[in-house]
């Protein structure tokens, strides 16, 4: 297949423009900057000139492709996240930018678009487990990424695709994980919400894997992830993994200082991804959380200390 990748440079998109070049697709990536486009090259890709806020260049690069995967974003990395302003890249992202990506796919004759989202869209759901006909809890907060979704189940026709994936919180070579990592080492708090609730979490090798099973996934909406673990289990993996005891939970000022943009980790997310195991035949590699995870992220000695 042809594809066309928007979002290629960052954790989700390098993943899966390596596994779609390995499983033998003709892969595109837009690319805005020089830097950009010799990476995308080193990814075995090519670079095609677009911008997700301009429809005519998207319609231009999608031109003859087959499907367009989506995995744009810009999400702040630990303290900056609390700045004014700091989420309003990604949540144009989330929502204008699918909206251009589905206009600009349907004039150019593409037959599949593939978008990332989230699967913290989700309402606590205690200890129950959460499949993709459950509800999601919208706030001001999270509408972005909905809306972002709708756009995408929008695409599909009888002749059509619209897939997104619920991806879980990423776990692995990520700069949030280096972040958590570091926390930790610092004896900074590194967990929200409560040690008896559940985090849905995905490791980063079992992205690209997801994007490629995707392709073939009939429309609609897919959790993808690990076996749910406890959140206190999680806590604590990142604490062993630089040598501490135990790690440590946000206190109820803290998360008041962090604003509202905390609330959604703050759910218990028990999320099953077997339906989009049974419908792809995908399986993670990373099956379940243990500390062993944290490897991927090559953190420094020094900074472990």
């Amino acid at each position: 297949m042809r594809v066309v990748v928007s979002g290629g440079t960052g954790v989700i998109g390098r993943a899966a423009v390596r596994s779609l070049v390995a499983a033998g697709h003709d892969v595109d990536v837009l690319s805005r900057s020089a830097a950009n486009s010799t990476l995308i090259g080193e990814l075995g890709a090519r670079p095609r000139p677009g911008d997700l806020f301009d429809i005519a260049s998207l319609e231009s690069a999608y031109a003859g492709a087959d499907v367009a995967v989506n995995l744009a974003s810009h999400v702040p990395v630990g303290y900056a996240a609390v700045w004014p302003n700091a989420w309003r890249q990604n949540d144009a992202l989330r929502a204008e930018a699918v909206a251009n990506v589905v206009v600009a796919a349907r004039a150019a004759g593409v037959r599949r678009v593939i978008q990332h989202s989230v699967s913290f869209l989700y309402a606590d759901n205690g200890d129950g487990w959460i499949r993709e006909q459950d509800p999601i809890e919208i706030t001001r907060v999270t509408e972005p990424c909905a809306v972002g979704e709708s756009h995408a189940l929008g695409f599909g026709t009888s002749s059509h695709a619209g897939v997104v994936l619920r991806f879980g919180s990423i776990v692995g070579d990520d700069p949030m994980t280096r972040f958590q990592l570091k926390a930790a080492a610092s004896k900074r708090p590194v967990g929200v919400g409560r040690p008896d609730q559940w985090s849905h979490v995905v490791h980063t090798d079992d992205l690209g894997p997801a994007i490629v099973a995707a392709l073939h996934a009939p429309g609609g909406v897919y959790n993808v992830g690990a076996e749910p673990v406890l959140r206190g289990e999680l806590v604590d993996g990142y604490a062993k993994a630089v040598g501490a005891v135990s790690g440590t939970f946000m206190g109820p000022v803290l998360r008041r200082l962090a604003g509202p943009r905390v609330e959604p980790l703050t759910r218990s997310l028990r999320v099953s991804s077997d339906h989009f195991s049974a419908q792809t035949g995908w399986r993670p590699l990373r099956p379940t959380f243990d500390p062993a995870w944290f490897d991927a992220a090559e953190l420094p000695a020094a900074a472990a200390r």
